[in-house]
């Protein structure tokens, strides 16, 4: 039961980002950022599905009180790894930004 849920949530994370990602590309990336911030949002609400349907899942069946505080222990790790991932993947698109921009500005003032 556990094993479809997780492959069922896996694939909703994974089909949600590439509709995005197609979705970005048909209407000719309106902004880097945007898109990134859509895909994170998306991913936010796949693990707040995801953990809601596994509290479920822990309610309807007797597991033992160390099972459930190692699966809550797992949900908070999910939770800040992927705050943190999330955090440094705009950090790094920020930077690529402002170094993109100071090239292009570099270029512009190099003589003809």
């Amino acid at each position: 039961m556990r094993r479809i849920l997780n492959v069922a949530i896996a694939a909703l994370v994974l089909g949600l980002s590439a509709s995005y990602f197609v979705a970005a590309q048909d209407e000719g990336m309106p902004s880097v950022k945007h898109s990134l911030k859509q895909r994170h949002k998306a991913e936010r609400n796949a693990l707040k599905l995801k953990a809601k349907y596994q509290k479920e899942a822990l309610k309807n069946a007797e597991f033992p009180k160390s099972e459930r505080l190692r699966l809550k222990h797992q949900r908070q790790r999910e939770a800040r790894e992927l705050k943190e991932r999330q955090k440094d993947e705009l950090q790094d698109l920020q930077v690529r930004q402002r170094q993109s921009k100071e090239l292009e500005k570099n270029l512009q003032s190099l003589p003809q």
